[in-house]
Order: structure tokens, then sequence, then C-alpha cells
């Protein structure tokens, strides 16, 4: 905690007067976007297994709290000591099963004690429980989120109906075929989000994050799209000219050296 009230006592430094002018300048709305950017590289640390980096995108997350709660603090809305001793007794209250007399057989059980704790906590001032799903998440991240948090309340496929839930992937497709022989592109790109959603739903249900499982499907893309540049650039043939069959070809060729 020393080393925590230091680094805390350097950002109050930086926005005291005589600090730094840029961030003194900085407010909520001016630095938000810097918590998006350096959660994505709390991932991208993550999925490259190297812990040194993992250890500076949390450092930089952290200064992220610091910085918001500072700057509520010279606001007097609130501080960081407010920021830490709410999320302290959240995790009590949420946790009565560890800090209580509560039971939880499994994980599945502590989540749907979770959303019930969540919701007598709001009491009526939320209007549904999908409302404190963030807006801003990536569409395929906030679908399997809303789906999970529908699924605790028991608005869910039995364990033994995946088939149902790939059934209803095909029903989506053929509505979507439906609306491309009708021409109707209103209908299209509606359908077409109905398909995204049950895909998602079945990544959820299978326990597959659609999140990562398309990122790895992209960056696995890229790889084999990188392979087929450099070996037409090894020939002096242009990209355009080269043609589909010949980038088939070598789409082709990346698959098998890829295993």
């Amino acid at each position: 905690m020393k080393s925590f009230a230091e680094f805390v006592d350097v950002m109050k430094r930086l926005r005291a007067p005589g600090g730094c002018p840029w961030d003194m300048e900085q407010t909520h709305e001016s630095i938000k976007s810097c918590l998006i950017e350096e959660a994505y590289e709390v991932i991208d640390a993550i999925n490259s297994g190297d812990s040194d980096a993992l250890q500076e995108e949390l450092g930089d997350i952290l200064l992220q709290v610091v910085f918001h709660s500072e700057i509520a603090s010279s606001n007097n809305t609130f501080s960081i000591e407010e920021v830490i001793q709410g999320i302290s007794e959240k995790m009590i209250r949420r946790h009565p099963h560890v800090f209580g007399e509560v039971d939880a057989k499994d994980s599945t059980q502590v989540l749907k004690n979770w959303e019930q704790i969540k919701m007598k906590e709001k009491g009526d001032e939320r209007k549904s429980i999908l409302e404190s799903v963030p807006n801003h998440l990536p569409a395929l991240q906030k679908a399997q989120r809303v789906q999970s948090r529908a699924a605790r309340v028991g608005f869910e496929w039995r364990k033994d109906q995946v088939h149902e839930v790939i059934a209803k992937i095909r029903e989506e497709l053929d509505e979507f075929e439906e609306a491309l022989n009708q021409e109707d592109e209103k209908a299209m790109e509606m359908e077409m989000g109905d398909v995204f959603f049950s895909l998602v739903n079945l990544c959820r249900y299978q326990k597959i994050d659609s999140e990562e499982a398309l990122r790895g499907t992209i960056n696995k893309f890229m790889k084999r799209f990188a392979y087929i540049e450099e070996s037409l650039k090894s020939e002096g043939i242009a990209l355009p000219e080269a043609g589909l069959d010949r980038m088939e070809e070598l789409w082709q060729e990346a698959k098998t050296k890829a295993h």
C-alpha cells in the first residue's frame, strides 16, 4: 500500500499547481479513449504470453484509474480512497458464499447469486438487467454479454439443446436468403444481424469467446494473405495482376505451411 500511495502522490503532483501543464488540462472526456486503448494493449500482452508486457500494461491501466480519480477529487466528486472502499464493499457484498452464509456449489450458481444481489442493489432504479451492459462494447462482445445476463435469470437453452441452437442459425440464414432474393437491403441488414447474434449465442453456449474466436480468424487471415503478398513479390508480380486463381493457389500453400 505504501507504493500505491506514493503512486497516487505522483499523480497528485502532476496535476497540482506547478505540475505538468498537459496533465492539469485533462478531463474525464479528454482521456476516456486512453482507457479503451490501454485495455486492448493489456489483451494483446495476455495473448502474446509476455509477462513483462502484461506487467507494464496493467500499470498503464492503473494509471488511468488513478488519473480519473484525481480528476474527480479536484472536482470534489470522489477520491481514489472512495473508489477502493466502494469496490471492496461491493466484492464482499456480492460474494456471500465467501464472506457470509450463502452456499454456491459452482461458478454458475455464483453468477446467478451475483445477478440477484445486483438486482436488489439497484432496486426500482433499473428497468432491465441488461441496462448495465456498456453501450460502447464491441458488437460481438456486447451480444455475448447481453445473452449471458439473460441466461443468468433462466432465459437460456437447456444444456442438451446445442442442435436447436444450430438450427436457429440455419433459420436465420434462410431468412437472410429470402431477403436477398427479394433484394430488400434493409431486411438483409436486419437478418444478417440476427445471424451474427445467433452465432454469438452458439459460441456462448459452447463457452467460446466470440470476440477472441473472430480475432483469431482475422489474425490467421492476415498471416495467410501476407504469405500471398510475399510470394507474389518474390515472383515479381503485383497483387492486382496476379488473378484470383494464382492467389487461391498461394492461399492453399499458406494453409499447408501453417500445419
